[in-house]
């Protein structure tokens, strides 16, 4: 498993760029070095109006993570976020048969938005497939980069009121660089470059971005790449087959561009242009697979000869629009305008010779393209005395999705076929909202959101041979107004005092109208959507409070949501067709009527004297229908994150720790209830003063070389049994010891 020479150069520029331009840096006059040292923009201070481009995070619910926090912590995934400044966020790696994803309140999927520039990142799944080894699709809310990333911003609870459909636990607001954000006061150009190793995975990674500004243009340029292996877990056995706990062996290769040019014009106008390029691709030796049968051809997996892989690939093109009023008596003091092309596509399979010789081979891929228009404006005036800041916004999109299924069997592909037809959809959304300040400290804002959408199946998809069962899909449409009321108060200039009201609102997928796989003959099932679910709402209520003085700040927030026509999967059977005399088995989704999660959040950090400093937070929820009583075991036990650290000018160190109870018992004896964990990381920084803006940082985690497993991607392992999709526990625990080290330039 070698790097190609394109990639070791790429590797090794980055690094050499880091001596080299620590040398560039220094060479400027004194003056730049003293008032142009390049720091990473922190957007969100409170007291601060934000754009108008980043309204969807302008919340009190929503907590901020900024470039600068991103170097410090090392952060590089959102597994790295959640165990470092976000304990509600939770993160599963997908393994074979069981797809992972983001997840927030207990909440992932469809439920959980990622926005990027406002842009959302398409969701789609394929339950018929992602249940197969051979199959398995990873979740798309991760499909970025974060060295790309100015701010990452957790939006926390059910409020669809500027974020649109899907925000039933939240979402993830990620804005990427710009170049005012690498050029310091004083400079016309700046950068910073980044090299990483990693030993959770072997990989070793670079990244660099450089900005310039020539008058009025702006000009950024990011690039990435990381080439790695398979994460690493605590499992022994190193054997072939379904009692396999080591990881299988995997190359990974992950790269990101993303270019953008600004244009500054007169009366606070700003247009742009936009391009980015998202890659990862994995390689792995399905060993979990070799030496088992494989149904309906009488041989077996070869050992040492069957490979998988996965391939993600984002793409996005848009014309940008920024407006900031250079006075205070124009009608409108901000407003964006954002005109895209974004697609996302995924692959995932599995294939080589059997013992036999014969081929075999499983490939899925889907594909979502989407045109669409975003954007948000502000306007404040007083009107009697009170002071009102009005919002208004929203997005207007098209997509197109495709899905095919590829099937070699034996050299025979009519198996080959689309399990969900291709789809054309449109969507709208619009938010008003206007903040009423009364003076007193006291704030009010009334919102009003309304979404709608409108899927159009292609009928064409006919020779499905499903379809000739359950009939062609139909359209499916929805609309829905969302209001929200939000109402803060300033106990003092530190303490600021929240609740909110609001709804939220979910469409239905794509796989849940309209997927279509059917096995009738030889197994006497069939996996297929529900062309008439609704879409599901929620009711959430939020009350809390955020302090923030010189040497201690903080936070505290309760909620309780309660979810309408929450979207699940159920076994039923069918009388449509029959096996072997009884009806079929039919796998398919229903709503179902009242579900809720209730929980508390907190974070704290204090700078103690000469150096020192401790922060705490914690996050816990509780989830059940509360018609049945049963646990939603996708909400994480109670989580915390505690921390002690010391650092100077030029170095610091800090340890800490994470802790989590085990899973809820849900009383079932074929799945895993994850025990609590305590694990301990170590991370150190030193920034000499012989080399400007260049930063060294190491750490080594899981300190004390712990074995547990994240309690959310184990909750549906049976460990009393082995399958291909099922292997024994320890195939899904988490890393060891690892350790990690960086060299971060600035300039």
């Amino acid at each position: 498993m070698s790097i190609s020479r394109t990639q070791s150069a790429l590797l090794l520029c980055t690094a050499m760029s880091l001596l080299s331009l620590a040398g560039q840096a220094r060479a400027q006059d004194a003056a730049s070095q003293e008032n142009g040292a390049t720091t990473l923009e922190k957007i969100v201070v409170k007291g601060k109006r934000v754009k108008s481009a980043n309204a969807a995070a302008e919340t009190p619910l929503a907590s901020q993570t900024s470039a600068e926090d991103i170097r410090k912590k090392d952060i590089g995934s959102i597994k790295d976020l959640g165990n470092t400044t976000e304990p509600g966020v939770d993160y599963v790696d997908a393994k074979p048969g069981k797809p992972g994803g983001l997840f927030i309140r207990g909440l992932g999927g469809a439920r959980v938005v990622t926005l990027i520039d406002n842009i959302p990142v398409p969701f789609f799944e394929n339950f018929a497939r992602q249940g197969q080894a051979t199959t398995t699709l990873s979740n798309t809310n991760s499909s970025f980069d974060f060295s790309s990333l100015s701010t990452v911003d957790v939006v926390r609870g059910a409020d669809s009121s500027r974020i649109g459909s899907g925000a039933l636990g939240g979402a993830l607001v990620l804005r990427t660089l710009e170049p005012e954000d690498l050029i310091g006061e004083g400079k016309d150009w700046g950068g910073v470059a980044k090299t990483t190793y990693d030993s959770e995975d072997r990989s070793v990674g670079g990244s660099l971005a450089v900005a310039k500004k020539i008058e009025n243009t702006s000009v950024l340029f990011q690039g990435s790449y990381k080439r790695g292996n398979e994460t690493d877990n605590k499992g022994t056995d190193d054997v072939y087959g379904m009692r396999r706990t080591k990881p299988n062996p995997a190359d990974t290769y992950e790269s990101n561009l993303l270019f953008k040019i600004r244009q500054d014009l007169e009366g606070g106008h700003r247009i742009g242009l936009t391009a980015e390029r998202y890659s990862l691709r994995n390689r792995s030796d399905m060993k979990t697979l070799q030496s088992v049968s494989v149904t309906g051809t009488g041989s077996t997996y070869r050992i040492g000869d069957y490979r998988g892989h996965e391939n993600t690939e984002r793409d996005r093109v848009s014309l940008d629009y920024e407006y900031e009023a250079p006075s205070t008596d124009g009608l409108i003091d901000a407003a964006d305008l954002s005109l895209y092309w974004t697609r996302l596509s995924k692959e995932s399979g599995a294939g080589d010779r059997l013992t036999n010789n014969s081929i075999y081979i499983r490939e899925d891929s889907m594909r979502n393209s989407a045109f669409g228009i975003v954007g948000g404006l502000e306007s404040g005036f007083e009107l009697g005395g009170v002071q009102h800041t009005v919002r208004f916004g929203g997005n207007a999109m098209t997509t197109d999705f495709s899905q095919a299924l590829y099937a070699n069997t034996a050299g025979v592909t009519s198996s080959s076929q689309s399990d969900m037809p291709d789809v054309s959809g449109k969507s709208l959304g619009l938010y008003l909202d206007d903040e009423i300040a009364f003076g007193n400290g006291f704030r009010l804002t009334p919102g009003l959101r309304f979404d709608s959408y409108d899927y159009d199946p292609d009928g064409s998809v006919s020779s499905n041979s499903g379809y000739r069962t359950f009939g062609l899909p139909s359209g499916n449409s929805g609309s829905r107004f969302s209001p929200k009321l939000l109402a803060t108060y300033d106990l003092t200039p530190e303490l600021q005092l929240f609740a909110q009201w609001s709804m939220a609102y979910r469409a239905p997928t794509i796989n849940e109208l309209y997927l279509n796989f059917s096995n009738i003959s030889s197994g006497g099932y069939a996996v297929i959507g529900n062309s008439e679910l609704n879409p599901e709402t929620s009711n959430g209520f939020e009350i809390g409070a955020n302090y923030a003085s010189g040497d201690l700040s903080g936070s505290l927030m309760l909620f309780h949501n309660k979810y309408k026509n929450f979207i699940e999967q159920y076994t039923t059977t069918t009388s449509l067709f029959s096996f072997r005399g009884s009806p079929g088995s039919l796998f398919t989704y229903r709503n179902r009527n009242n579900v809720e999660i209730s929980g508390v959040e907190a974070k704290v950090r204090k700078e103690l004297a000469n150096g020192f400093f401790a922060h705490a937070s914690l996050a816990y929820a509780y989830g059940k229908d509360t018609d049945t009583n049963e646990f939603i075991r996708t909400v994480a036990p109670f989580k915390s994150i505690v921390g002690i650290g010391y650092e100077q000018d030029v170095w610091g160190t800090e340890l800490t720790g994470v802790f989590s109870s085990g899973m809820r018992d849900d009383r079932v004896a074929n799945t895993y209830d994850a025990p609590g964990y305590g694990i301990f990381n170590l991370t150190g920084w030193w920034e000499p003063e012989q080399a400007k803006g260049l930063r060294i940082q190491a750490g080594i985690y899981n300190l004390f070389d712990r074995k547990y497993w994240n309690a959310v991607g184990v909750r549906d392992i049976n460990p009393n049994a082995a399958s291909t999709v099922n292997q024994p526990v320890d195939f899904y625990s988490e890393a060891g010891r690892t350790f990690k080290i960086s060299l971060t330039q600035k300039f």
